[in-house]
């Protein structure tokens, strides 16, 4: 039997790359990325009610400075790290970084 599997939102993907680049600079975002996957798998389990899993992922990117800002420290992160900016694809967060990311090398 094949498993549908939800794509994230964009919010939610941004903050998990987000969560995923800073982690190995301060153990509070590895906190909060293995709390925001654990709050994931309750709305897998049905345990919690996914507008809730939106609302936290919502409340956690206002505290990191919303949207756009956590998608340019996640690309700032990686092109400071590697030198570029890898992710590609056609989804609404790829191609919000994608934009950020030329941006951030022209610059």
């Amino acid at each position: 039997m094949k498993k549908d599997i939800e794509k994230p939102s964009p919010e939610a993907k941004a903050l998990s790359l987000f969560l995923m680049a800073y982690k190995t600079k301060d153990p509070i975002y590895k906190d909060k990325a293995r709390r925001m996957n654990k709050l994931w798998d309750r709305v897998t389990m049905d345990k919690v009610s996914k507008s809730d899993y939106i609302e936290e992922v919502q409340n956690t990117l206002a505290s990191y400075g919303g949207y756009f800002e956590v998608i340019e420290k996640t690309v700032r992160y990686y092109i400071e790290k590697t030198g570029e900016w890898k992710l590609t694809g056609d989804d609404k967060y790829c191609l919000d970084a994608k934009e950020i990311a030329d941006k951030i090398m022209n610059k």
